[in-house]
């Protein structure tokens, strides 16, 4: 798989970033140069130490596996160089489209990586959805502020949704994204 993928980054190379990267390097951001790709097995320990990272509860690698065989979803990673800093996990189906996991690597956050994520599924599933939602912890602002500037609005709560300390449950904010226009 890896070298499928190094044939394909070879025939995919974008020499107009990499001449602008190295001659006018303020021309391009850091995270221009970030690269999205679909999920690959051989990438769950990256993605699963970014989980545990991230979250009290992470995901099991077993939930990430079914992910994989899911009709419906499509795993995704960012990756700077040859290191994986992001991955995002979306189903499309029936004229619904649903981020089911996101999550940047610590030292990457506030780079615009969660963006580029969110930027990226918005448009797959804009071939294929009406609507998108997620769900975010209320105590997640940042989040919920990347999602309101993409234009997410609150259509619901979900009650004791996630798990929290002391076996106690967090609720879980249901955001929206109309992704047809009528113009």
């Amino acid at each position: 798989m890896k070298l499928l993928r190094q044939l394909k980054d070879f025939v995919t190379y974008d020499a107009d970033r990499e001449f602008y990267a190295k001659v006018f390097p303020e021309s391009v951001t850091k995270v221009d140069l970030m690269r999205l790709r679909k999920m690959e097995r051989e990438d769950l320990p990256q993605v699963l130490k970014i989980e545990a990272n991230n979250y009290q509860y992470p995901w099991s690698e077993n939930i990430f596996n079914d992910c994989f065989t899911a009709i419906s979803y499509t795993c995704w990673i960012c990756e700077d160089d040859e290191n994986i800093i992001g991955y995002a996990i979306l189903s499309v189906a029936a004229g619904e489209s649903h981020i089911m996991n996101i999550s940047v690597d610590p030292e990457a956050q506030g780079l615009g990586v969660g963006k580029k994520m969110m930027e990226h599924l918005i448009e797959i599933a804009r071939k294929k959805a009406e609507t998108m939602f997620l769900e975010v912890r209320p105590s997640n602002e940042g989040a919920i502020a990347l999602y309101g500037k993409l234009g997410f609005n609150e259509v619901g709560l979900r009650k004791g949704y996630y798990p929290a300390a002391n076996n106690e449950r967090e609720d879980a904010v249901i955001l929206a994204l109309e992704l047809v226009s009528l113009f």
